[in-house]
């Protein structure tokens, strides 16, 4: 049975201090699948030259390349100076079998979402980071039980088209893939696949709604 943890961290212990004291409206996420030798980050409730401003004029950041421009965010890649990347977020409280799953930042705070093997790895995370001086509040723990192939709800061509959809980049940002390529690479058509999705988020959401209403 794994365990997700959301903590919060304080961005003076972590990075981005000062960005979020020139822009305490800011809100700043990670984006991991864009690229894959730096952090990109979507900026939301800053306009462009505010944030890249900021950006500057904060000793973590080195340098940022503006990537995606829409009406409500900016995705920026950005080079943080030695020692004070992301990595702060997570370097100690990732142990062995964990994983990062969100991680975003607002008035001087970093909220993270980690998944842990069990609750002794989030202990052991936990410690180091308190360990380093890391102002961390953990703020909810849940228990996720693991569902074997045999209990999946799903089946085997909503799975297919889903394993599928990953390995072609449908879901990262921008899509690697459109639908219709990706219909064309499972043989079969545009329509067919889109309900094959659409059952199979519905069962997805399903399960994450009746294991959230489950008393931990």
């Amino acid at each position: 049975m794994s365990t997700i943890a959301e903590l919060r961290l304080s961005a003076t212990d972590t990075t981005l201090e000062q960005t979020f004291e020139r822009v305490p409206d800011v809100t700043v996420e990670l984006e991991s699948s864009v690229s894959k030798n730096r952090p990109s980050l979507w900026v939301a409730n800053v306009d462009r030259e505010r944030i890249e401003r900021a950006f500057h004029a904060d000793p973590a950041v080195s340098s940022t390349e503006l990537l995606v421009e829409t009406d409500h965010r900016l995705l920026f890649d950005v080079r943080f100076a030695e020692n004070r990347g992301m990595n702060r977020l997570y370097e100690e409280l990732l142990v062995e079998g964990s994983s990062l799953l969100e991680a975003w930042g607002t008035d001087g705070w970093w909220q993270m979402k980690v998944r842990f093997p069990d609750r002794e790895g989030l202990c052991e995370g936990y410690d180091r980071l308190v360990e380093r001086g890391v102002d961390a509040d953990l703020r909810r723990v849940s228990d996720v039980r693991q569902r074997t192939e045999v209990e999946s709800r799903l089946t085997p061509e909503q799975r297919e088209a889903l394993e599928a959809a990953l390995e072609y980049g449908y879901f990262e940002i921008p899509r690697s893939v459109s639908m219709e390529e990706l219909a064309d690479e499972l043989g079969i058509s545009h329509q067919a696949l889109s309900e094959r999705f659409r059952r199979a988020y519905e069962t997805l959401v399903n399960d994450e709604l009746e294991s959230a209403g489950r008393p931990q």
